[in-house]
């Protein structure tokens, strides 16, 4: 997701990690730059890079700050980050305010060396760790809650001879969902919480072992698909090769990975837990298709998001796909505060219709998602002043009805148009010929058996949650 389509919907991203470590000692932080630029769209509001070599000197160089990749880094920087492993990061906040001291990789200096964690997700009970922190003496320098693992790790390295039984100790302590990518003097760890709610990945180009949360960065700096890390695995990385503790983990059928990554968030050109995300979104055009079928000349999808969905609902109705957005993709980055106001003309600014393909025509519009509203009934204005006869909405996610306490930025109860009004009323309020949106019972067709958390959707937590809003509970 870009700034424009926070902006216009509402919706926040997830995090993006990423690891890499040359075992021959070249230097690596081109590396997790290229690794960083193709998970992006996971988070634009930061960046950073940290790196050490584990050849020389146990000194870790960073470089963060707000910004796209590109605009953090230039080629002088990356000369200056030499080291043959590293930890990147970019991020959205969904918990901590946007602010220079949030970026990560966080680096820690304590007694045992220097620690490097990037995270992804968010803790249900991040307040009360941190609370208990405190009070025996913690300072905090930032609001977010990867501080809060970052002092578990490293005061349970204390106790413990490896660092990687320190993550373990650590992640028994913490709930939620998380993807770490953490790096000590040697060593490159990575972790996923026993649910799976973050994916997280192995990849490797010659003798250097990557991570990262997508497997299309993966493909972006040369390397090889080796395996997703398991839920509630913890992998570690050292010259003496890999290995993983499973201790962690849970019964298959109590794993719950986000939906939405499959729906929205993960690129079209990434496979997550087996599962392809293209694959996954052509299943869900289908899925409308078959439930909501309708006489209409043409289907086409926003972009970009829709568009997978909209071909995969094309195929399935035999109605011919085609292209009525152009989108502007000069737009420069508009920090702005949401109102609708400024939803309405950045949607204006961003998209426009194609009138030549539209005019005439019974049109089928397929979306990710109708968060507020507001975004989709200004898409369907501008279809209808280009000359589309109707304009008929298909949704390839379920109506949202409730927050999202790991990392996905849904907003509030309040601002969710579902959360008090009925389709048909939606439908009406944003203009549609007609609306659907995709099934409950029908999501599980995108992910095959993998087990996965609906509860946006539905309510139902894979976990006990805190029943507020906490993301800015330390600013």
């Amino acid at each position: 997701m870009n700034q424009f389509e926070q902006v216009t919907t509402g919706m926040g991203e997830e995090c993006g990690v990423f690891g890499a470590y040359d075992m021959d000692g070249g230097n690596v932080a081109p590396t997790v730059y290229y690794g960083l630029f193709a998970l992006q769209h996971r988070g634009q509001e930061s960046c950073g890079i940290a790196v050490t070599d584990t050849y020389g000197e146990r000194k870790v160089r960073s470089k963060k700050g707000l910004g796209l990749v590109n605009d953090v880094f230039d080629g002088e920087s990356l000369e200056e980050l030499k080291g043959n492993l590293g930890v990147g990061h970019v991020r959205y906040s969904t918990a901590g305010g946007s602010r220079a001291e949030n970026a990560m990789p966080l680096v820690i200096n304590y007694v045992k060396g220097t620690l490097v964690i990037a995270h992804n997700g968010n803790l249900t009970n991040a307040i009360e760790l941190r609370r208990e922190l405190e009070y025996t003496g913690a300072i905090f320098q930032t609001t977010i809650d990867s501080e809060v693992i970052a002092y578990h790790i490293a005061r349970e390295r204390l106790n413990v001879g490896k660092a990687e039984d320190a993550v373990k100790n650590a992640m028994k302590k913490i709930r939620g969902a998380y993807a770490l990518v953490v790096s000590s003097p040697r060593k490159m760890i990575g972790a996923r919480d026993p649910f799976g709610l973050k994916p997280l990945c192995i990849g490797k180009r010659d003798n250097t072992y990557i991570l990262a949360s997508e497997s299309c960065a993966l493909s972006a700096v040369g390397a090889d698909f080796v395996r997703d890390v398991e839920p509630g695995e913890i992998v570690s990385f050292t010259k003496n090769g890999i290995e993983s503790d499973r201790s962690m983990a849970i019964p298959a059928d109590k794993q719950a990975r986000c939906i939405f990554e499959y729906i929205y968030f993960a690129r079209t050109d990434s496979t997550l837990d087996g599962v392809n995300v293209y694959h996954a979104r052509i299943t869900a055009g289908r899925a409308l298709a078959k439930s909501y079928p309708v006489e209409a000349d043409l289907v086409v999808g926003v972009p970009d998001s829709g568009l997978v969905a909209a071909k995969g609902y094309s195929e399935e109705s035999g109605i011919p796909y085609g292209m009525a957005f152009h989108k502007n993709s000069y737009v420069g980055r508009t920090f702005i505060k949401p109102s609708q106001s400024e939803r309405e003309s950045s949607v204006k600014i961003k998209l426009n219709v194609i009138e030549e393909v539209v005019r005439g025509k019974r049109i089928v519009m397929v979306d990710d998602s109708i968060v507020r509203g507001t975004t989709c009934a200004n898409i369907i204005k501008m279809l209808k002043k280009a000359g589309a006869l109707e304009v008929h909405v298909r949704i390839s996610s379920p109506p949202f009805l409730y927050p999202c306490y790991f990392g996905t930025d849904v907003p509030s109860n309040e601002q969710l148009i579902a959360h008090a009004h009925t389709p048909k009323e939606i439908q009406k309020m944003i203009g549609a010929d007609s609306l659907g949106y995709m099934e409950i019972d029908r999501l599980k067709e995108m992910v095959g058996d993998l087990g996965y958390c609906d509860a946006c959707f539905t309510g139902n937590y894979p976990m006990e949650v805190p029943g507020r809003d906490v993301s800015q509970a330390f600013e």
